[in-house]
């Protein structure tokens, strides 16, 4: 047996068929160019939300670096009022004559007239001095 396949199915060949027929693919093309024209529109819809997406997303990021380098800014400006703060009270305290003789005293190892000075091993200030008298004697 032969695979032919036999097409009983004849075309008529009158103007009203041929009419028919142009109607029918007249609407074809008419659905094929919609169909078309729709992919378009949702193929630029696509692109402007997939661009202004990516510019939300790239604004979110800049305002998140933009926030952690406040809170940076903002630690340390915390830290430079402190700073300032504890500049502004040493700038009070050394307009004051005791406050400066009291720290000189300390420091270098000065003393008031009938004070004795006694210093520990573990004083740095002390063993300074030591050494600039012992090398100064020598």
């Amino acid at each position: 047996m032969s695979k032919e396949v036999k097409n009983n199915v004849k075309i008529l060949d009158t103007d009203y068929a041929k009419e028919q027929y142009a109607k029918y693919a007249y609407q074809q093309r008419q659905i094929i160019f919609r169909r078309r024209r729709l992919m378009a529109v949702f193929i630029v819809a696509f692109v402007v939300f997939l661009s202004v997406g990516i510019s939300l997303f790239n604004d979110y990021l800049r305002l998140q670096r933009l926030q952690d380098v406040k809170q940076e800014t903002i630690v340390k400006q915390a830290e430079v009022k402190q700073k300032m703060a504890d500049l502004n009270r040493d700038v009070a305290l050394l307009k004051d004559d005791d406050y400066v003789a009291k720290v000189a005293r300390s420091r270098f190892l000065y003393s008031k007239e009938g004070e004795l000075i006694f210093p520990l091993p573990g004083n740095e200030a002390a063993e300074k001095a030591e050494d600039s008298t012992t090398e100064s004697s020598e």
